[in-house]
């Protein structure tokens, strides 16, 4: 047999030639997948929650893990290795909350990247202008004081922040993916780190797909679990979404990144197809750093987490007090996958499970009652945020399980043989929903079986016949 073997360049180019139509099919086929780990059994299919073991992590040499991810589907078997290794970007910058609790009024000592001295504005490599569509000033810190929301003028001075433990692990991994037929024959090898990105967040955005309300996205963190959310969210919904602020630790690693999607010819028709979408960029560097951040979060109608951090990305107050509660939001957190990391305050995750109030004085968003998560098990075990809110397994409900719920209802209203449950369909589309994922190496061999089949139809990659 054949072994395909496909480098990051091969995955990348692959990725990102996929039209919506292809990204579509392939979240399909990775929701049937996680619906048959929840609800399988091994007699009706090689995807159950049975067939797939609990990754095994060492230690290795300067704080770095290695991990193997066995797993299985219907017509393959796999195993994913990889290494999380130190970040490159050194934690020279202040962490996220750090920042938000450095001083009462926000401020600091820190520079935007119109100061010289901060090593971004004076980049003579850097665009200026102000066109948003071919210039990346627009991308810049000063630039984002342009949004407002009612909650700006609340003064930061009653929150209480932890000092930062800011991490200084990557969440991008380094290793393959080995897939074998049913029958145990090696048929293709894979390089990780693209490929993980983007079954994350192609599960991240399952439910992102089904909200109401796109129009405003935050993004935290500025690596390649960010560019893939930002890409499938503007392939599934982009003329829908008219603001995307990026929020990282270190504006020159977010610079980066837009510069990299303004550039690229194969970002251009997402960056151009809406006149509406616009870009930024705020940095915990930058001294209105604290009212931006709260603007930002409150009127986000979705918000990805991307990053290994060790503290809460914000203060639980942002959306746990009234006025952070009138607005339903999807958070997904996928940065974190360990206990000692979160990205969510424990108590907003507290509030999402809490049971609801028969009376109370302000309009509050729907909530589910339960946090949705890739893996029970898994999450249960390594998720910081879940253990630290002590969330029991009867206030999770695995994405699997949901969406088999989902499609029941959804054919009752097909069939016109009822409305379906009211209350999931509202909660779905317009509640609190918070998605919470460890990674499952079901993803991957899942997703490296298609992305096998598409490099073989494209001719993309190396084959090395009769391995």
């Amino acid at each position: 047999m054949p072994l395909t073997i496909l480098s990051d360049v091969d995955i990348n180019a692959l990725l990102l030639s996929l039209t919506r139509e292809d990204v579509l099919t392939l979240q399909h086929n990775l929701a049937e997948a996680l619906h048959e780990y929840s609800t399988g059994t091994q007699e009706s299919t090689g995807c159950c929650q049975t067939n797939q073991p609990q990754r095994i992590s060492i230690p290795a040499a300067n704080n770095q893990n290695t991990l193997f991810m066995p797993a299985s589907t219907s017509t393959s078997r796999g195993m994913k290795i990889v290494t999380l290794g130190m970040s490159s970007d050194v934690t020279k910058t202040p962490s996220i909350a750090s920042a938000v609790s450095r001083s009462p009024s926000g401020q600091s000592n820190a520079k935007s990247n119109s100061d010289p001295g901060s090593g971004s504005g004076s980049d003579p490599s850097t665009p200026t202008g102000s066109t948003p569509t071919s210039q990346l000033s627009s991308l810049s810190l000063a630039s984002t004081n342009t949004t407002k929301t009612s909650g700006s003028n609340s003064s930061p001075s009653s929150l209480t922040h932890t000092s930062s433990l800011a991490s200084n692990q990557t969440t991008t991994p380094i290793g393959t993916l080995t897939l074998l037929t049913s029958l145990g024959i090696p048929y293709a090898l894979l390089s990780a780190p693209s490929l993980t990105a983007f079954r994350t967040a192609l599960a991240s955005t399952i439910l992102f797909t089904k909200r109401r309300s796109v129009h405003t996205i935050l993004i935290f963190g500025a690596g390649l679990q960010a560019l893939w959310h930002i890409r499938l969210a503007l392939l599934l919904r982009g003329e829908e979404i008219h603001h995307i602020h990026i929020v990282n630790r270190s504006f020159r690693r977010a610079q980066t990144l837009m510069q990299s999607i303004y550039t690229s010819e194969e970002w251009e028709h997402l960056r151009t197809a809406n006149e509406k979408l616009t870009f930024s960029v705020v940095s915990s560097e930058y001294g209105e750093f604290t009212r931006l951040l709260k603007e930002h979060v409150r009127k986000a109608d979705a918000i990805f987490c991307c990053t290994a951090s060790r503290d809460p990305l914000f203060p639980a107050e942002y959306l746990t007090n009234p006025e952070g509660r009138k607005k339903g939001r999807y958070i997904s957190m996928i940065g974190s996958y360990n206990h000692d990391m979160v990205e969510l305050h424990p108590d907003i995750l507290k509030q999402a499970v809490a049971p609801g109030h028969r009376h109370h004085h302000h309009r509050h968003a729907e909530k589910g009652g339960v946090v949705v998560v890739d893996s029970l098990s898994a999450t249960m075990k390594e998720a910081g945020e879940v253990r630290q809110a002590g969330l029991g397994p009867e206030q999770l409900v695995e994405i699997g399980e949901l969406l088999m719920v989902k499609k029941a209802v959804m054919q009752e209203i097909a069939d016109g043989t009822g409305e379906g449950e009211k209350g999931l369909r509202k909660w779905l589309m317009g509640g609190n929903v918070l998605y919470k994922s460890v990674g499952l190496g079901l993803m991957d061999v899942c997703v490296g079986e298609d992305l096998v089949n598409l490099a073989r139809q494209k001719g993309v990659g190396t084959t090395v016949e009769g391995f």
